[in-house]
C-alpha cells in the first residue's frame, strides 16, 4: 500500500475556510472510497482563534451539505508541518505573506492557493467578513474537486 497523501489546509483563523475546505475534501474522498489514500488537517496562520471551534455559520454551511465537523479545534501553523504535509495549500494570498513572514520564503514556496487548482486562480475571500459562506463553500468545493484532480492525473491515488 502506498504511503497516504497528506494535505494541510491553511487560513488566518483556522475556523472558516481552511476547515471548510479539510471537511469539503473528507467527504469528496469518503464519497470516492479514497478516504483511507489521504490525511487531511488545516491550520491557521494567527494566533487568535486556536483552541476555538469551526464558526458557527461555516459549521451551518457544512451541515447543510451533510458534512460534520465536530470536534475541530483550531490549531497555528507550525514549522514541522511543512515537512509533515505533501500539500499546504492557502485560501488567498494574505495568508501566502503571512506564511512568508513567518517562515520565510523557501518554506512559503511549498505553499499553493486552492483556486491555483481551478480555472479560475484567485483569492477565497473571508467569509468572516463578507459573511457570504455558500460563496466560499462553493469556491471551496471547486478548489477540492480540482485538487483531486491535480493528485489523481499525477497518479498519487
Amino acid at each position: 500500500m502506498q504511503n497516504r497523501i497528506k494535505i494541510l489546509f491553511v487560513c488566518h483563523g483556522n475556523i472558516c475556510r481552511s476547515p471548510m475546505a479539510e471537511f469539503i475534501l473528507k467527504d469528496m474522498a469518503a464519497s470516492r472510497g479514497i478516504a483511507d489514500r489521504l490525511e487531511v488537517a488545516s491550520a491557521a496562520t494567527s494566533y487568535e482563534e486556536i483552541g476555538n471551534p469551526v464558526y458557527p455559520p461555516a459549521r451551518a454551511e457544512l451541515a447543510r451539505h451533510g458534512i460534520d465537523c465536530r470536534g475541530k479545534k483550531a490549531r497555528k501553523l507550525r514549522k514541522d508541518d511543512f515537512e509533515t504535509f505533501d500539500y499546504l495549500i492557502a485560501m488567498e494570498g494574505y495568508n501566502l505573506r503571512n506564511i512568508r513572514r513567518e517562515f520565510g520564503d523557501a518554506l512559503a514556496q511549498r505553499v499553493t492557493l486552492l483556486l491555483d487548482y481551478t480555472e479560475c486562480p484567485g483569492d477565497i475571500d473571508d467569509p468572516w467578513y463578507t459573511r457570504e459562506f455558500d460563496t466560499a463553500y462553493r469556491q471551496i468545493e471547486e478548489g477540492c474537486r480540482g485538487l483531486l484532480a491535480h493528485i489523481e492525473a499525477g497518479h498519487e491515488i
